[in-house]
């Protein structure tokens, strides 16, 4: 008689929740005072961002422990990039909104903050992205609502392909991200200890 013995192959999906997990554990246990000192190290590491001035650029406003762009973003401002916000329309959509200096700020639903509905939609050359984890080829894990890949992948219907930047912390990079069909690579990654492209996989 012959024995078949079967590979147990983990479900990705399940990996990518105990990733998710441990690196936001990571996170959140960093010093208050270390994660604004890493942000402020992150926006002077931006300054190795290239983009022409008019560039739209996306970022985000921080939430719960996430590294704070807005340092990054004044930077990027004043070297001429034109920028938005993405915010949160229902639990499938976000779409991105101006950010001018007057811009009032409005609660967008599920803990985010972004432009009110009277600010310009505008389409993102280049994005910023929030993320759980990520590792040196550029995988990323997001927070598991998959309002980036829809978003991105609406913008690929319209011909638009925008840069993708990954911001962290250097404590959320893990050693292998499981990847699946849909997912889009990071193009860089940008964390305190530097401004660095992505290994092929």
């Amino acid at each position: 008689m012959e024995w078949r013995v079967e590979q147990i192959v983990p479900d990705r999906k399940e990996l990518k929740k105990a990733l998710r997990r441990q690196a936001l554990a990571r996170r959140d246990a960093l010093d208050v005072d270390y994660r604004a000192n890493a942000s402020l190290a992150a926006a002077r590491h931006g300054e190795g961002i290239a983009f022409a001035p008019g560039t739209v650029i996306s970022g985000f406003w921080p939430i719960r422990s996430e590294i704070d762009p807005r340092p990054l973003l004044a930077t990027l401002r004043e070297r001429g990039a034109r920028l938005c916000l993405p915010v949160v329309l229902d639990r499938e959509t976000i779409s991105f909104r101006e950010l001018l200096d007057d811009t009032p700020m409005v609660d967008t639903g599920f803990g985010t903050i972004g432009p009110s509905s009277a600010a310009r939609v505008l389409d993102p050359d280049l994005m910023l992205v929030p993320l759980a984890a990520f590792d040196i080829y550029g995988r990323r894990i997001g927070y598991g609502a998959g309002h980036y890949d829809r978003a991105l992948a609406r913008l690929a219907e319209k011909g638009l392909r925008p840069r993708l930047i990954g911001l962290a912390f250097d404590c959320q990079e893990v050693a292998d991200v499981p990847d699946e069909p849909h997912d889009l690579r990071l193009s860089q990654i940008l964390t305190e200890s530097g401004l660095r492209g992505v290994m092929p996989a």
